[in-house]
């Protein structure tokens, strides 16, 4: 004879409670030890291999040579010093910050919508980088000297953003499904731009142009993580502040109102901080697809739609994502630099299309 057990009502709450802070808790250890061992694992591998246990000597004897403390070693190859902090590590590090912009960016774009496809691409900021970056190349446009392509691509990201709210604000407020549809057609017409200006453009510039918008880590320097990592701090921790605006945005706009929602301004605050996050990830990169939209997916099955915690894991996991990503670009065929965006492209496309199904399959459809 089988005997059933029931949990009393006012103690299941609790036991769930407690089941769902140890699966939290396991989920920020779990990305942040596999944000660990990809940086020392990218960190070690390519023409030049360094074990991870030597990568991490060599960060503990560069820590402490700053408090003055005998820590680490220099790795056992005469030049593994040198290949490790000046080429992996600026490349590495912004991965790591490139990675939790873009996902960061993509979890807000997803809770300010209230839509699943929604990426930080869909209020043009992508495109518009993109353009502004390509007319730079094509025009041999160099005002800032090694800066100008970055600086082109950043204005031309908040421009084209600003461009998409303005167009689709009337009577002081803006709808969602206006946001969308003329971010689609700014999109389409910034690609258009894009296609001209490559008309115009000679082969070695066409090059360049192509091999820009398809989205690399190559080349990184110190310089360009410290110019977009202060930018993308900035972002992630005013995307957290904004984290329980988003949780009541999604009761939808009357709802939020109702409970002392400013949405106006939320929308504003977001898409000014989505345009930021991803202008200044793409500035020095290029165009990096499906971080954004793959990754805020994956952490909202794990832990919910809430963004007290979607919005630093998606951080973490993006970071993680990039780095493994960037890894492979490098590594994948030997004496050659794979471009990253085509990657991410290659993987996210067919898995997104898997998670599309089974979300589908799981819930019983869209409507």
């Amino acid at each position: 004879m089988t005997t059933l057990t029931r949990v009393a009502p006012q103690t299941a709450a609790p036991l769930r409670a407690r089941v769902r802070g140890s699966r939290v808790a396991v989920v920020f250890a779990g990305l942040a030890a596999a944000l660990v061992v990809a940086v020392l694992v990218a960190a070690g591998r390519g023409q030049l291999d360094i074990p991870p246990g030597e990568v991490l000597d060599s960060i503990l004897r560069r820590l402490g040579d700053l408090v003055g403390w005998n820590l680490g070693s220099v790795p056992t190859h005469p030049q593994g010093d040198n290949a490790l902090w000046e080429v992996r590590f600026p490349r590495v590090a912004l991965g790591v910050v490139v990675g939790a912009a873009l996902a960061t960016a993509g979890a807000m774009m997803q809770g300010v919508f209230g839509n699943p496809l929604a990426e930080p691409g869909v209020v043009g900021v992508s495109a518009g980088a993109a353009l502004a970056a390509a007319s730079a190349i094509a025009f041999g446009i160099t005002v800032a000297g090694i800066w100008t392509i970055p600086l082109f691509a950043f204005l031309g990201g908040l421009a084209t953003t600003l461009l998409v709210y303005l167009m689709s604000r009337d009577g002081g407020r803006t709808e969602v499904v206006t946001l969308v549809l003329t971010g689609i057609a700014v999109n389409a017409v910034a690609q258009a731009g894009m296609a001209l200006v490559m008309f115009m453009a000679d082969t070695q510039a066409r090059e360049q142009i192509v091999f820009w918008t398809l989205g690399s880590l190559n080349g990184t320097r110190w310089q360009y993580v410290g110019v977009v990592a202060p930018l993308c701090v900035a972002g992630i921790l005013g995307a957290m502040l904004l984290s329980r605006q988003l949780d009541l945005l999604s009761l939808g706009d009357r709802a939020a109102r109702h409970v002392g929602v400013d949405v106006e301004r939320l929308r504003i605050k977001a898409i000014f901080l989505v345009a930021v996050l991803t202008a200044a990830a793409v500035s020095f990169c290029g165009v990096i697809g499906f971080v954004g939209l793959v990754v805020p997916h994956l952490i909202r099955i794990v832990l919910g739609p809430g963004h007290r915690l979607l919005l630093p894991a998606s951080a973490l996991a993006g970071a993680v994502l990039l780095v493994v990503a960037d890894l492979f670009a490098r590594t994948l065929v030997e004496y050659a630099d794979l471009p990253i965006g085509m990657l991410t492209a290659l993987v996210g496309g067919p898995f997104f299309f898997w998670l599309l199904r089974r979300t589908r399959r799981t819930a019983g459809g869209w409507a």
